[in-house]
């Protein structure tokens, strides 16, 4: 008999979407599976649409809560879960109809504890088909170093993923932060021996028209202290491999949130010279595992003194390399 998937949903203010996720997942070939539907305190007709679906097909169950964001509404629904698997679908995405079976069959043949597909961007209703339909396999400290590829976004969200559930015995998302993965994707490989790579899209981002039209969010701060804390739970851990390119990540990263602090949050300067000091201890850090590429290191020493400058020049060569 395969183990029971729990897939989990947090559903909030997306009535619009809320059919197209759910039925993409009633619809998977693989069925034995129950589906966690996280009202967490939506104000417009989730609520009752989750019901319905709960009455429609034995499989769903409902968790109706106080708003308490993402990470509160996938808490709750690891607390419920009953399978032995744990995936997490946001309510405005949807998968293929091979979405789960793909990643369990990838964890059973390889014996891993975990399973990863691409994903991909969509606006319609399709996923393009992208990848090569094979299978990798990496150890945990691989998937951490994995951050890092160019592709490093399929390996930090928490939704293209399938969990054996004991990964999550002592591990819950942050409350009342954004950028919760960031927060705890890693803490999760740390504990895997083994995961699974599929190369082949099978989870759709839906990219909303508010999420193309939004501008800058303060709350991108806690992506800085995410990264940040995975920096020190490298150190504390050993993996000093990943001090350079963790250092340079933070960096480049905090430098794009220190712009939009400036030019979008009158006001901010606590949380701009907090950057500024980050990427100041980032310098003086980084001497301890290697160092920075030279031009790297140069941008940074030019951004602490004129960021102006830095601006203008990092805006040039990005331009060059667009047009190569």
């Amino acid at each position: 008999m395969h183990d029971l998937i729990s897939v989990i949903i947090p559903v909030y203010k997306v009535e619009k979407y809320l059919c197209r996720c759910v039925d993409s997942v009633l619809e998977q070939t693989y069925t034995n599976m129950e589906i966690i539907l996280v009202d967490d305190g939506s104000p417009d007709n989730c609520p009752v649409m989750c019901d319905e679906y709960a009455r429609q097909d034995s499989r769903v169950k409902v968790i109706h809560q106080e708003n308490a964001g993402l990470s509160g509404a996938r808490n709750a629904g690891i607390d419920m879960a009953q399978g032995q698997w744990l995936a997490f679908v946001d309510s405005d995405d949807y998968l293929t109809a091979d979405f789960l079976e793909r990643l369990y069959q990838a964890c059973v043949d390889t014996g891993s504890s975990l399973s990863v597909c691409r994903w991909e961007y969509v606006r319609g209703e399709t996923i393009p088909e992208h990848g090569t339909g094979e299978t990798r396999v990496y150890t945990g400290r691989e998937m951490l170093a994995n951050l890092y590829v160019p592709d490093g976004a399929y390996f930090v969200v928490a939704w293209n993923k399938l969990y054996r559930k004991e990964l999550f015995e002592d591990i819950r998302y942050p409350l009342g932060r954004i950028h919760e993965d960031e927060a705890t994707t890693y803490r999760i490989y740390d504990k895997v021996k083994k995961a699974a790579y599929v190369d082949r899209s099978l989870y759709g981002y839906f990219v909303t028209p508010v999420s193309i039209t939004r501008g800058f969010n303060p709350k991108r701060m806690d992506w800085v202290t995410a990264v940040a804390e995975r920096l020190d739970f490298f150190e504390q851990k050993g993996y000093t491999e990943l001090m350079v390119p963790g250092l340079q990540a933070l960096a480049d990263g905090s430098i794009d949130i220190w712009f939009g602090l400036r030019d979008q949050l009158p006001g901010s300067e606590k949380q701009q010279e907090e950057i500024r000091t980050l990427i100041r201890e980032g310098l003086r850090r980084v001497k301890k595992y290697g160092k920075f590429p030279l031009r790297t290191e140069i941008g940074y020493r030019l951004f602490l003194t004129w960021p102006g400058l830095y601006r203008k020049l990092l805006n040039q060569v990005k331009d060059e390399n667009g047009k190569q």
